[in-house]
């Protein structure tokens, strides 16, 4: 009588364990499809909003990225058009970022263009303010006018807007970074000392990431260009966290709605490959340097040897034989 009891008990907990490890099972099966269903709707999201987001801004023998073996540049343009600005077409660029990437290398070289520098405009056919470019002709001005001051073809850009850079800080629930000094700064509809910052490594919504960005009443232009580097650093910081995956999708919808590039999706899914196919990509920041210039306006001008070393390091760099 009692064995009996003993061999029911033990098939009782042999049943238990089987349920448990069929509930398991199945909790995986159901985890992994809905994984799987949510990539699916990334991608099919993804793809839409690059649609969208595609724009052509000139005809020419813009290659096919391919990774395992292209190089390839990119310019960032971050412009300062927003609501209270009435999204004007002649608005100039507040940033500019032109990074170049060696496939063999397995490496990027970033530089920051200081939005006062002093250069030649061959769409309008003049010196100016390299932020005027994009006021004269929009993308196609501004590439132009840094492929003139770089002696470079450049490949690719992407163009966002204020409300793409602080929507996707916000999707991704604010970044870490450090404000060098108390800030007090305008915020993204032009109001007067509505973002104020105390000195120190803090969490930044996007309001502030962006006053952070703008901001150069106590340095200068490089600087700012420093701080921009870092945030844009912060933020694929972040994306790449496993916690940051629920948020992808608020991330794709903010900068699908305020953005404009020439990557097509192909492109983008090789670009994502070149990151995530590289265990250790190494990133260098080369810098311009100047003298700041006013004769009635102000001006940055850049020192011609430091753009000679920057147009060398950025030209061997796409030159490089690939593998």
């Amino acid at each position: 009588m009692v064995n009996e009891r003993k061999r029911y008990k033990k098939q009782k907990k042999k049943k238990r364990r089987r349920r448990i490890l069929f509930g398991l099972f199945m909790l995986s099966l159901l985890l992994l499809a809905s994984s799987l269903g949510y990539a699916s709707f990334l991608m099919h999201k993804a793809e839409s909003v690059i649609n969208k987001s595609y724009e052509l801004f000139r005809y020419d023998n813009t290659k096919r990225l391919d990774p395992k073996k292209d190089n390839f540049s990119v310019l960032f343009i971050g412009v300062d058009d927003s609501r209270s600005r009435n999204f004007k077409k002649d608005t100039r660029s507040d940033a500019l970022i032109l990074a170049t990437f060696n496939a063999k290398d397995e490496s990027v070289k970033m530089v920051s263009i200081p939005r006062d520098s002093y250069v030649y405009i061959p769409c309008e056919d003049k010196y100016d303010k390299i932020t005027h470019a994009h006021a004269y002709g929009g993308v196609k001005c501004t590439v132009e006018s840094i492929e003139n001051l770089f002696d470079i073809h450049i490949d690719y850009y992407v163009k966002m807007n204020f409300y793409a850079f602080m929507d996707v800080v916000d999707a991704l629930g604010g970044i870490e970074v450090e404000v060098p000094y108390d800030i007090k700064e305008k915020d993204s509809e032009d109001h007067r000392n509505a973002i104020v910052l105390k000195k120190g490594v803090q969490k930044l919504n996007g309001e502030e990431a962006l006053a952070l960005a703008r901001t150069r009443k106590k340095d200068n232009d490089i600087e700012r260009g420093k701080r921009q580097q870092q945030i844009l650093k912060a933020i694929l910081e972040k994306a790449s966290k496993v916690s940051s995956i629920t948020k992808y999708d608020d991330v794709i919808e903010a900068v699908g709605n305020n953005m404009k590039t020439n990557f097509t999706f192909d492109d983008i899914k090789s670009l994502i490959y070149y990151v995530t196919s590289r265990k250790n990509i190494h990133i260098e920041s080369l810098q311009l340097k100047g003298t700041d210039q006013n004769d009635g306006v102000y001006y940055y001008k850049l020192d011609e040897e430091s753009v000679q070393e920057v147009s060398d390091a950025l030209r061997n760099h796409l030159e490089s034989s690939s593998a």
